[in-house]
């Protein structure tokens, strides 16, 4: 009698394998030499038998109803089945005479009744592993989620504790993972370049591999990072520590956005506005080329016919170099304006103590919301996907308030930070009109503003609110106004896009410190009501002054 041998691994890792495949078909081997049967051919495969669909399995079958063969030699009946269609596929094959034997070294088996209610028995049993692990597996990742711990592979930055089922910070890598997320939240490197500084770092996979860009990308967008994670399509807290705040991931998130599918092409010449405009007449890119020595800015014209004209290079890096002169701000007037932020920063960490009880009110009112969410769903109200979608915000909403508390009770002010680095900003606009250097201007432009247009040989865009506050009250400064007053109502004078051209051939005075005091305050529109109430009155009745007063 012929026979074939079947040898199988399921798709997991080596060492949690009772027998690999070279150890199986060793001692296949060796029980038909013992045995002496006569062996025409060797199937091996690495795939669980869960579920039916094996193509080496399938194969063996063909072979031996083509008559090629008549008997099997296998390790044991759970290597052939594990799932109810297999192993019955096996039986009725037995029953048909297409198989009259089969040989396993750990199972005794006759091709008779009594044989084959056997066979059924052992199949049976292999289904039954199979179906009750899956269960307590199901089972133990319901326990890790209701403890906040991910039930599967730590991400880079984390290790799996086998000793305590949780998963604890890797401090090595997640400082360079915290110097990643850092370096693309400024917008100046791509996901090429962040992969590149990782290889640099010599931060590798936990199998040691080098990150490729998918990877990165991956990473700088796995919520995991900074405490939320994903399961089957819904949002869980995580208990472990985060490496990065839910504001710097959102930064991450927008510049992921913004920058979109860049291609880049290397060139003999750098045009250093070439991707950040486009035209304001059809609307297609702004592109590039060199005629007479000089770099000269035009429309592709790709869909339709357009009238925009050519326009120098050294027109637009003046026209961005007036605007910048608008925003500018001296070191010493910013010092003044930082020393005044930190005033009244220290009045507001005084004051902060209502800001905290407010926020675990609402941390509070955020986990009852969570309950009747959850209730919804369990009653049906709600489907499956409104509950993961209002899940999901939930629990970002509670990240971000138990943030706001850490950087309160840690003697920090929310809104303090962002001003400074708004003020900052402004004497960084300074240095760049200083040093002229346009790559770096193009950056700061994405930064403080978008939809950048070039239409009739002028740039427009619309910059961020503070920006375009800074940039007016530096229009206002030229005009001489009497009272430094700053509309808290709708302007009557409504304007669109901001057009640093249309007022080039004027001279703008940097901004003084007392007015951008209230520029830098703009950031706190972003708050809620409580915490407007923490602004100094005395700075700002000095930044806005009744009108009329001697």
């Amino acid at each position: 009698m012929r026979y074939v041998i079947y040898a199988r691994k399921s798709s997991e890792s080596e060492e949690r394998q009772i027998l690999s495949i070279e150890a199986q078909l060793a001692e296949l081997q060796e029980y038909s030499a013992k045995e002496k049967l006569e062996i025409v051919a060797s199937f091996q495969e690495a795939q669980t038998a869960k579920e039916p669909g094996r193509t080496k399995f399938a194969e063996m079958l063909s072979f031996l109803q083509a008559g090629k063969a008549e008997g099997i030699l296998s390790w044991h009946p759970d290597r052939l089945a594990r799932n109810s269609i297999d192993g019955g596929q096996i039986v009725y094959m037995l029953d048909t005479g297409k198989i009259k034997d089969l040989k396993f070294p750990t199972f005794w088996f006759e091709s008779t009744p009594q044989g084959k209610f056997m066979l059924n028995i052992a199949f049976g049993q292999s289904k039954y592993y199979v179906d009750n692990l899956s269960e307590n597996i199901r089972r133990g990742h319901r326990a890790k989620l209701r403890r906040g711990v991910y039930p599967g592979s730590a991400p880079i930055g984390y290790l799996n504790n086998h000793r305590t089922r949780d998963i604890d910070i890797d401090h090595e890598r997640a400082e360079l993972i915290r110097k990643g997320f850092k370096l693309y939240a400024t917008g100046k490197y791509t996901l090429k370049q962040i992969a590149r500084a990782f290889k640099d770092m010599r931060l590798r996979s936990h199998k040691g591999n080098i990150l490729a860009i998918s990877c990165v990308q991956r990473m700088l967008g796995k919520s995991f990072y900074y405490g939320l994670f994903e399961f089957k399509g819904e949002t869980y807290q995580g208990t472990h520590e985060p490496i990065i705040t839910k504001k710097l991931f959102d930064t991450c998130q927008d510049v992921m956005k913004n920058r979109g599918h860049i291609k880049t092409r290397k060139a003999e010449k750098t045009f250093p506005f070439r991707g950040l405009l486009i035209c304001g007449e059809c609307k297609c890119a702004i592109t590039a080329e060199i005629q007479k020595g000089h770099s000269y800015y035009r429309c592709t014209k790709k869909r339709e016919m357009c009238s925009q004209k050519y326009v120098r290079e050294e027109v637009l890096t003046e026209q961005v170099k007036s605007f910048l002169q608008k925003v500018s701000l001296t070191s010493q007037d910013t010092e003044k304006v930082l020393r005044e932020l930190d005033k009244d920063g220290q009045k507001a960490k005084e004051d902060s103590k209502l800001v905290v009880q407010n926020l675990k009110s609402e941390l509070a009112d955020i986990e009852t919301r969570l309950d009747k969410l959850l209730s919804a769903y369990l009653d049906e109200i709600v489907s499956a996907e409104e509950y993961a979608a209002q899940k999901q915000k939930l629990l970002s909403r509670k990240v971000e308030c138990n943030e706001e508390i850490n950087e309160i009770e840690n003697g920090s002010v929310s809104w303090l930070e962002p001003a400074r680095a708004f003020v900052k900003s402004l004497n960084y606009a300074t240095e760049l009109v200083r040093s002229g250097d346009k790559s770096e201007m193009i950056t700061f432009l994405k930064q403080i503003g978008s939809n950048h247009i070039l239409f009739d040989k002028s740039v427009s865009f619309s910059p961020k609110i503070p920006y375009k506050l800074a940039a007016e009250r530096s229009e206002a400064d030229s005009s001489h106004l009497q009272f430094p007053f700053w509309r808290r109502r709708t302007d009557s004078n409504r304007r669109g896009l901001l057009n640093p051209t249309s007022l080039a051939v004027r001279r703008f005075r940097p901004l003084s410190h007392v007015s951008i005091c209230a520029y830098a305050q703009s950031y706190r529109k972003r708050l809620s009501v409580r915490q407007v109430v923490l602004l100094q009155p005395a700075l700002r009745h000095r930044l806005f002054p009744l009108r009329g007063t001697g």
